[in-house]
């Protein structure tokens, strides 16, 4: 036989503080973005390179040293795609036949966003090779795979 207990009500709102709070509803209702764990922490500062480009400035100063590139820059313009839409363009290289590069860095996942932009910029401007490297993990046997558009 079970017994049942009667409160006073300062008893019960002295056993309801002792509760945990339940989570407020907006907070149990937020969604997580699947897409959060591919995107960057925070923005560099301006002109500063993050890891993937330091990597592939390292290969186009060995590709400078071998004399297949005779220069390169980093960040050098933004290119207006559309109103009130840039395209920061990462490295524009000088190859050794004279022709000018846009080379775009991706670390191995490119949204299509960011794919977009890519093709968006190649039509805008056609008198410049457009390229987008892509960092290989160790799995694909790690170096660059490059795309030409």
């Amino acid at each position: 036989m079970s017994k049942i207990l009667r409160w006073t009500p300062e008893q019960l709102a002295a056993h309801q503080e002792r509760q945990p709070r339940p989570e407020p509803a907006k907070a149990a209702a937020r969604k997580v973005d699947p897409m959060a764990r591919f995107h960057a922490l925070g923005r560099m500062p301006k002109d500063v390179m993050n890891k993937t480009e330091r990597a592939y400035s390292a290969l186009l100063e060995e590709e400078k040293r071998q004399g297949l590139v005779i220069d390169w820059k980093f960040h050098p313009m933004r290119v207006r795609l559309a109103d009130n839409t840039f395209y920061e363009v990462d490295f524009l290289v000088l190859h050794d036949d004279m022709r000018l590069a846009i080379h775009e860095t991706k670390g191995g996942f490119v949204t299509s966003h960011g794919q977009m932009k890519i093709k968006l910029c190649a039509e805008v401007l056609p008198y410049f090779r457009m390229v987008k490297a892509t960092k290989l993990s160790a799995k694909q046997g790690g170096g660059w795979k490059r795309e030409e558009f």
